[in-house]
This record gives C-alpha cells, structure tokens and sequence, in this order.
C-alpha cells in the first residue's frame, strides 16, 4: 500500500515540483492536485515535463478529499486561513508558504505586517529544514516550509554556530543572488524578461522577510540579508560575511564544515584549489537538492566568508518538503531525491 499525498496549490512552480518528485517517488500515491485557475486541466499541460508521467488533472480545492498527506503549496497567507479544514483531510500536513515558520506571533507580525490568522497552530508546526530539525521531524504532524533565502543564509551559518566559532557581539551581513523562478509562476513587473534578462539588481537591501527564519533558527541577532535578483531561473547563492573567536583557525573551520557535511546527506563542502568550480555554484544544483557549502578565512582579522549555493525550487522549497516527508514516515531520507544535478548545463 502506498502513502496516498495531494497537493493544494498544485500549478505553481513549487506545486510542480512537488508533482515531479511525488510522481517519481517509490512509496508515495498522488491523488489530487488543486488549482482555481485551471481546474479541469491536465497537470501536463501547466507542468509539461510532466507530460507522459500522469493523467491527473487539476481538481477544485472545494473537491479535496482524506488523504494520508497533504502538502500545501498556496500563496502566503491563505494555509492559516483554511488550517482547520485541511487537518480534517489528512493526519500529517507540510505547508510551503511561509505561514508557519516562525514560531511566534508577535514575530510574525513584525516581520509580515498583520496579525496570524491562526496563531494557536503555530507551535504545532517544526521548521522544515532536515539540517536542524532531524528529530523533531521524525515525530511530527505538522511541518512548515522553509524559506528558499532562509534555506541558503542558514545552511551558510550552520557549521560556524553549530560549532560556536562566530563572534556573535559582530554583525553577519548575508548577500543573497537569486533566480527569476523565485517570483513564483505569476510572477510580477520585474519578472519580465525584458526587465530581468542579463540583470544584476538590488532590490532589497536589508529588512527582507526571510531575515526572521535566520534569526529565529541561529540564534543570531546581529544579522542582515541583501537581495539581488540575477539571471538566473533557479538558483540561490548565499555569501555571508561575519567575524569568528579570536584564535579560530582554517583548520577548524574544516573541521566544522565536514562534519556538517558528514551529519547531512545533502550538504557538500566545495572547497577546491583549481578548476573552474572551485566555490559553490547553484547552476550545476538546478533539479538536485543538494546545498554546497563553502568557506574562506582571513586569519589576520578574523574575517569570514561562508558560501552557500542551492536549488531554490528544491533545497529551498520542495526538495526540503519531501526529505521532511520522508522522515515523518520513518525511510530513508534520501528517498526520491537522488537526482544529482546536470554538467554542463
């Protein structure tokens, strides 16, 4: 018997690729895939590398029956709205948007701008990022996206906090290239490829959403996110700049990365010393979920640089989402997501 798993939000980039590794996936059953605007309509025909793989098409939401997993893949701000309806439909329930990542809702409203239309549920939910949360993923009911910035700013961090090898009294300054795909499939003005082809622009400098997963999943309080859209489709590269303890050396920052690429079946370090991939590079992760981490240390003032390049579709969104499914349901965690990526590309 396979886990049976629908889809609400299923014609979106991150639906899609929901459908791509769920249709794929040796234990898992898609029953339905929602959409208001294209009900009726073959998944195919919104998701075209789908073609051949499914007949499905997409259901109404008001159509959704019990499932053993629902997974939610709206716009923010409409899981907290319908959360009680969902839960009817399916014990164990992973949400995309960013409805549920942060854990309090004071801090929600200061980071979204209106009040959590259901914060009671918000304790219900675990971060859905494997490198942090393992356990509490194995036992859960209710799990939430991940950020695809917060992903690449967190995944950077990781082995200098998990170590404690950052001076946390100094500012962690975090630049953030991204690709078009995140805009998501409506996209908006600065989508257009006539405004977003050949393009390296700014658009946030500081106060971006994400910065609150950062600061709620590190412990850090000292930290900034910069946005820059690039051309790219998918992608995330992020470039964290802090300061280590006085006496850390490259040697044990080595140390730290390893290990977190030893606990974490798709963290890699990219560290070379010749050829052209020397430092991570997000175009050779594009379907993969794999994060490549990457490091340099000025040892003279303590200043480092921590790289972090992911899929933002994938280790940012749903990459993440089905490796968490799969620790709820107790595989493997690498299950349906051994895709190691394309070279050249």
């Amino acid at each position: 018997m396979k886990t049976t798993v629908s889809i609400v939000g299923g014609s979106g980039y991150g639906g899609g690729e929901l459908l791509r590794l769920l249709l794929a996936h040796p234990r898992m059953e898609v029953k339905q895939a929602t959409s208001r605007s294209h009900v009726g309509e073959y998944v195919y025909q919104v998701h075209p590398n789908l073609r051949k793989r499914t007949s499905l098409r997409f259901s109404d939401p008001s159509q959704l029956e019990p499932v053993d997993v629902l997974f939610l893949a709206q716009p923010h701000g409409q899981a907290q709205q319908h959360i009680e309806e969902y839960a009817q439909l399916a014990p164990k329930i992973i949400d995309l948007s960013a409805d549920f990542r942060l854990r309090d809702a004071a801090f929600y409203e200061k980071w979204y701008g209106a009040k959590h239309a259901a914060p009671q549920w918000l304790g219900k939910f675990v971060y859905g990022l494997p490198e942090l949360h393992r356990a509490e993923l194995a036992a859960a009911k209710y799990v939430s996206g991940v950020g695809c910035n917060a992903t690449a700013g967190n995944l950077a961090l990781l082995p200098l906090v998990k170590a404690q090898l950052l001076d946390l009294s100094a500012s962690i300054l975090i630049e953030i290239k991204v690709g078009s795909s995140e805009a998501g499939a409506e996209g908006n003005a600065g989508s257009l490829h006539a405004e977003r082809a050949n393009v390296i622009r700014t658009f946030s400098a500081f106060g971006h959403r994400h910065t609150a997963e950062v600061i709620q999943e590190m412990g850090v309080t000292e930290v900034s996110l910069t946005m820059t859209a690039v051309d790219l489709v998918r992608g995330a590269l992020a470039t964290a700049h802090a300061k280590v303890k006085p006496g850390v050396t490259t040697k044990d920052l080595w140390k730290a990365y390893r290990a977190a690429a030893n606990e974490n079946p798709f963290v890699r370090v990219v560290k070379e010393q010749r050829g052209i991939y020397r430092a991570p590079d997000p175009k050779i992760l594009a379907g993969s979920n794999y994060a490549d981490l990457g490091f340099e240390l000025d040892e003279s003032n303590g200043h480092v640089v921590s790289i972090c390049a992911i899929d933002n579709l994938m280790k940012g969104a749903a990459g993440s989402a089905v490796q968490c499914l799969n620790l709820m349901m107790g595989w493997e965690e690498t299950l349906g997501l051994e895709f190691m990526g394309l070279h050249p590309i």
